[in-house]
């Protein structure tokens, strides 16, 4: 079923991004469990391959592929490396800001040299103390004269250490408009970042902390009007945050599966394979639904978006799915394993760990539940996809085959 959202250009990216991770991906994922090293050079080569850009449209340089393309990119990065897969996310998410509120001089100037790989941008909104409270944020951004001061603390923010430019969200003013974003290249004075911080999985990706102290920007730094943060903020969250983190959640999810799968067609119990035994089948067959179930999520949600025909709410269905599915399956292999996928040389506990990292950026399980009860009650007010479909659609769009 999932195939029909596919054309034959997604079949082509898919066989490319799965070349790359097998050969260039796969033979570090050793390396980057051991050291627990920010990996930067994967990172880039995937950015020099178009691959951050693959929602920007061709007249600024990018792939202009939509929606689906870049699930796909994310899933295949993940299926072999969840921190890769989730580095290349975190800059196209970060991309997504640009894409949808710069002006035109700030899309000339950034968008091409995004697409080229020459530029890693991300998005930073998330506070100590607000979380997924965005406006609970105190980071300030005071302006005197034709410049911005920024003072704050960002925490969380994916491609911390290696991304040339940081998409921001501040405080201007009091209450729901009182929210600014700005752009910030990395080497701007007053901006510094903590060391890395150990983190449970995902080992190799940057997901660290930046601190603003005195940090002058030009006014030109600005996106969108000042008081449009919040709105930059839900938009991009919502329309790339969580469609992203499924489709990195999908590749974990179908490395268990095939890793699970081998696993019990291959390992002997009471003179049977373990695929033989009735227990083990259901948690595979159950497995297996999950993941079909997770696919079809991710690619619906992402083909409307790609055809002007975008939903809030299977975005967040896409993001509670791929989170809530995935950690269920990631138990499940786990039991099938028993104590051999308690040891490190096994790639199960690293989905295990990796799979913890995915609910909570761009919105809690819980926040996507609130989200589609707000859907169900009639009281939902995010209506982005379809206020930004022009943006969102690529053009000509996108059909899959019948």
């Amino acid at each position: 079923m999932s195939d029909h959202y596919l054309t034959e250009q997604h079949h082509q990216l898919r066989a490319e991004v799965r070349t790359f991770a097998q050969s260039a991906v796969a033979p570090r994922v050793a390396a980057m469990e051991r050291t627990r090293e920010v990996e930067t050079g994967l990172v880039r080569q995937a950015a020099r391959r178009g691959w951050i850009g693959a929602t920007i449209g061709e007249e600024y340089g990018g792939m202009g592929a939509g929606h689906l393309a870049k699930a796909i990119i994310d899933e295949e990065l993940s299926l072999v490396s969840a921190a890769v897969g989730a580095a290349v996310q975190a800059s196209q998410l970060g991309t997504a800001m640009i894409i949808h509120y710069g002006s035109e001089q700030q899309k000339r100037m950034w968008l091409p040299r995004i697409a080229a790989g020459e530029c890693l941008p991300t998005i930073a909104v998330t506070e100590p103390g607000s979380g997924s409270h965005v406006l609970g944020m105190e980071m300030t951004a005071r302006r005197e004269g034709r410049h911005y001061v920024l003072n704050g603390r960002k925490v969380y923010v994916g491609n911390s250490h290696i991304a040339d430019l940081h998409g921001v969200v501040a405080r201007t003013g009091e209450g729901s408009r009182g929210l600014s974003a700005f752009l910030v290249e990395a080497g701007r004075p007053g901006l510094t970042l903590s060391a890395p911080a150990g983190t449970l999985g995902l080992h190799g990706f940057s997901f660290g902390e930046l601190h603003f102290q005195d940090c002058r920007i030009p006014v030109g730094n600005r996106l969108g009007a000042e008081g449009d943060g919040r709105d930059i903020a839900d938009s991009s969250s919502v329309l790339y945050g969580r469609p992203n983190l499924a489709a990195v959640a999908l590749g974990i999810h179908q490395a268990i599966l095939d890793q699970t799968t081998e696993f019990a067609s291959e390992r002997i119990r009471y003179g049977r394979l373990l695929a033989e035994l009735p227990n083990i089948k259901l948690k595979l067959g159950q497995i297996q639904s999950r993941v079909m179930t997770a696919r079809l999520a991710v690619y619906h949600a992402t083909h409307l978006l790609d055809i002007g025909e975008g939903d809030d709410a299977a975005l967040f269905n896409t993001k509670l799915t791929g989170a809530e599915l995935l950690l269920d399956s990631a138990r499940a292999a786990m039991e099938i394993h028993a104590a051999v996928g308690l040891t490190t040389g096994t790639p199960i506990e690293r989905y295990l760990r990796d799979a913890h990292h995915i609910p909570a950026p761009a919105g809690t399980p819980d926040v996507q539940a609130l989200r589609l009860a707000e859907v169900a009650l009639g009281t939902s007010k995010s209506q982005w996809a379809q206020r930004l479909a022009s943006v969102l659609c690529v053009k000509p769009a996108v059909t899959a085959p019948v």
